[in-house]
């Protein structure tokens, strides 16, 4: 089991969904955590939650496209624990719309939030950060490692997989270590009326969509110990689905594979 005691996190985008449940379980496995998000209401009720489970949560309000709102959390992490062990940049938004139908503000909206939130997260925490070592772990998507039709987020989850490697290449030597999680499907309450979820998970080989919890059990192990020799690495977490999701429909409709 990995154990995280003592350490202090920052999750963005934390006061739901896949959030709330990579705030959790960090805090469940020892840590103390700042839920950093926009989101007061439910920030602040997700933290008064895990306190009265007996774990260490606060809530702090963060605009991760604001390098002044970054500064801010980072130094409420150095008053509360005086230190900074674990970043996850889990937060991002999505646009669901063709490169015909995507207006330039929007373009510009999404990799705001998606890629230079994660960025000026990682350039403000990684000084106190290189004090103690640590890990960072970057939320990207299967997209990336495709065409997904929405192409600013497309854009967005590809350009975490290069800020990922060279942020490892630059913080290796401070013991910061940086990684990208890539989930596939996840149905939260923020997607659960989607059309596009019966024909993804028809076409994952896992026939189904992951579990936030699922995505959360990615994020404790590269933020723990026993990932230690593990940095610039992109984790594809989708039942299968970038592997031959293609192929396995071919191969089904074929009647090569018994679906």
């Amino acid at each position: 089991m990995a154990d995280l005691t003592g350490r202090l996190a920052i999750v963005t985008g934390g006061a739901r969904g896949q959030g709330e449940a990579e705030a959790r379980l960090l805090v469940r496995h020892g840590a103390a955590v700042l839920i950093a998000d926009v989101l007061a209401e439910e920030g602040r009720a997700l933290a008064e939650a895990i306190r009265s489970e007996g774990g260490e949560a606060r809530f702090v309000h963060l605009d991760v496209t604001d390098p002044e709102s970054w500064d801010g959390t980072v130094a409420q992490a150095r008053e509360w624990k005086g230190r900074l062990d674990i970043l996850v940049n889990n937060a991002g938004i999505i646009n669901r719309s063709t490169v015909a139908g995507t207006e330039l503000d929007a373009w510009e909206k999404v990799l705001k939030v998606n890629l230079t939130g994660a960025f000026l997260g990682i350039r403000a925490a990684s000084p106190l950060m290189a004090e103690t070592g640590g890990s960072i772990v970057n939320i990207s998507s299967n997209s990336a490692f495709s065409g997904h039709y929405d192409p600013a987020y497309t854009a967005s989850k590809w350009g975490l997989r290069g800020l990922t490697r060279s942020a490892a290449m630059e913080l290796a030597s401070k013991h910061i270590r940086v990684n990208a999680v890539c989930p596939g499907l996840v149905v939260t309450g923020l997607n659960a009326a989607s059309p596009h979820l019966k024909p993804m998970i028809a076409m994952t080989p896992m026939k189904r969509s992951g579990k936030p919890e699922e995505i959360a059990e990615l994020v404790l192990f590269l933020a723990s110990d026993a990932s230690g020799f593990i940095t610039g690495e992109d984790f594809v977490i989708d039942g299968g689905f970038t592997a031959g999701a293609a192929y396995r429909r071919v191969a089904t409709e074929t009647g090569i594979f018994d679906n």
